[in-house]
């Protein structure tokens, strides 16, 4: 396994999460600290903090303190490989999508949405 793939796996694994893929998309407006992050979400600072650190082991985020306090920031570069990977497969429509994921529900390798 390349270094590429290595990180490719880390990002996507990272990725695979419903919360850890909010607190990216919170960074993506900008730093925040710890307890901001943790705000919205129904869990405890130490869950939270546990997330942080996955997205912190895959390198798309990094975590400063100053003072008491722990900032976050988003490495938007460190994603750049998985954006490159996918854009290899081109764009796909809300079918092509639709099918994915019914196919990885049919092997059981995702579970249907919950209404």
């Amino acid at each position: 396994m390349t270094a590429e793939d290595a990180h490719l796996d880390s990002t996507f694994a990272a990725l695979a999460d419903p919360t850890r893929r909010a607190i990216v998309t919170r960074l993506l407006e900008g730093d925040c600290t710890v307890g901001d992050l943790a705000e919205p979400f129904e869990m405890s600072l130490a869950a939270v903090s546990k997330h942080l650190a996955i997205l912190t082991r895959a390198g798309l985020v990094t975590q400063t303190r100053e003072g008491r306090t722990k900032w976050c920031r988003l490495e938007v570069t460190s994603l750049r490989p998985a954006a490159l990977w996918m854009e290899a497969f081109g764009s796909f429509g809300a079918g092509d999508l639709d099918a994915l994921e019914a196919m990885l529900i049919q092997q059981g390798l995702a579970e249907p949405d919950q209404p």
